[in-house]
């Protein structure tokens, strides 16, 4: 049976779609740029203005993590529910403009010589709070926008945003900061505000029917108690909070660049560093080229498993190398693992929810991941004080291959999961009786 004219091939067929894609290709690269410098000034600051040791500096990067996951910690609940009450392009993009407001703080702070540890903590938890209505949003946005049997392709072309931001943002910044410590910052904010323009380009995507009617408490209670009803959507977000909450090396590379991995005597630095942030997502970026025209269909959750595994070995054996440019493949191989890990849980996770509580369980994947990447940081610049960096990354990459086998027993489901077929119940629905599940095996449905 072929398509109808009007039935598009692919969701870059789709004008919403494009401008979607751009959209989150803008924010992640300003995001991700920021991030690689603010990490680089913090560490800088604690290390010459304070005179930290490179432990206590390193436990300062640990900080600026807590402090990031804080207000996603207290806010995502608000953030779930502002998605499912209220058009999801005008909440991403109004996000994406007080994201703008804190680049464009960095950028005078760091113009005027203002940088301090309080001043840049303070600026790390607004970026933190903006970033945290954005996600739930912006992940909420493509099943409104894509037919369902194009979601995998969707996603898989979401990611290649997200890697082919990751790979430009952080490089892009270690650079334009060797040429002017504001520009990466003032790039950030040309970049939010596409962003935000783009999203308020696509047509308007009303909230579910019914949602504006409930109490925003009694919605957050239900958005929290569906994903713990449904252990397959449990196992996928949790598989992510502990794996990578462990595994997580990024919060360490400031120390590596400054003081570990050197070339020709000298140490790599902040160039070295956006090459180091680049690195996974280069990786990740390959992988999601090849996914988006050959997505994964079958065995699925072994697959992602095994990806987690992958992304484990490879974060351990980063922490023990000495060559940077070792150092550079090997943060590449972890893209990868990690990149089938992430298409199979987000495919996974967006057609196994309803679009009803979509921004609620989006949400809450969003502080799963937040949680991961925010307390990872702050993880491992414990870690770090108590067994230097090399210590705390092969821990960390350890660590994650022990929760991805401790959860392939906890969570059948996840090794059980042959496709992305949806398998969930309406949110609000009552669970099957014994007899009516016996009248749908015998029906044949």
């Amino acid at each position: 049976m072929t398509s109808s004219p009007e039935t598009p091939r692919s969701p870059i067929a789709i004008p919403d779609y494009r401008r979607f894609w751009l959209a989150r290709l803008c924010s992640v690269i300003a995001t991700s740029g920021m991030v690689v410098v603010l990490g680089y000034q913090l560490y800088d600051v604690a290390r010459a203005q304070y005179g930290m040791s490179i432990g206590h500096a390193a436990f300062q990067l640990g900080i600026l993590g807590l402090v990031q996951f804080l207000p996603v910690f207290l806010l995502t609940p608000v953030a779930g529910v502002l998605a499912d009450r209220f058009d999801r392009r005008n909440v991403a993009a109004l996000a994406s403009l007080i994201d703008l407001l804190v680049a464009s703080s960095l950028a005078l702070t760091t113009q005027f010589d203002l940088l301090s540890l309080p001043l840049l903590f303070t600026l790390g938890a607004l970026h933190g709070t903006a970033r945290v209505f954005i996600a739930p949003a912006m992940a909420s946005i493509a099943p409104n926008i894509v037919p369902a049997d194009l979601m995998p392709k969707a996603i898989a072309i979401n990611a290649l945003a997200m890697q082919i931001g990751s790979v430009t943002g952080p490089a892009l910044g270690g650079i334009l900061f060797s040429l002017a410590p504001t520009a990466p910052y003032w790039t950030s904010v040309a970049l939010l505000l596409i962003g935000a323009f783009s999203l308020f380009r696509i047509r308007p995507l009303p909230p579910p029917p019914g949602n504006r009617d409930r109490h925003p408490l009694r919605q957050i209670l239900e958005g929290l108690t569906y994903v713990w009803n449904e252990r397959f959507l449990l196992g996928c977000v949790t598989l992510d909070l502990f794996a990578v909450l462990l595994g997580g090396a990024t919060a360490l590379l400031p120390v590596f660049a400054r003081d570990i991995l050197f070339v020709d005597g000298h140490p790599v630095g902040a160039d070295g560093l956006g090459l180091m942030r680049a690195a996974p997502a280069f990786g990740a970026a390959a992988v999601a080229i090849l996914l988006s025209k050959y997505p994964i269909r079958h065995n699925v959750g072994v697959k992602m498993l095994w990806g987690v595994v992958a992304y484990g070995l490879a974060t351990a054996a980063f922490g023990l190398s000495r060559n940077f440019y070792l150092s550079l493949a090997l943060l590449a191989c972890l893209g990868m693992g990690d990149m089938i890990s992430v298409f199979i849980r987000n495919t996974l996770v967006q057609l196994n929810t309803p679009d009803e509580v979509r921004g609620r369980v989006s949400a809450i994947s969003g502080l799963a991941i937040s949680a991961s990447n925010e307390l990872g940081e702050m993880q491992s610049g414990i870690a770090a004080a108590l067994l230097g960096a090399t210590g705390a990354v092969v821990f960390g990459g350890a660590g994650a291959i022990a929760i991805t086998a401790l959860w392939a027993v906890l969570f059948p489901e996840l090794k059980n999961a042959r496709t992305f077929a949806p398998q969930y119940r309406r949110y609000d629905s009552p669970p099957p009786t014994a007899h009516a599940e016996a009248d749908h095996v015998k029906e044949g449905t």
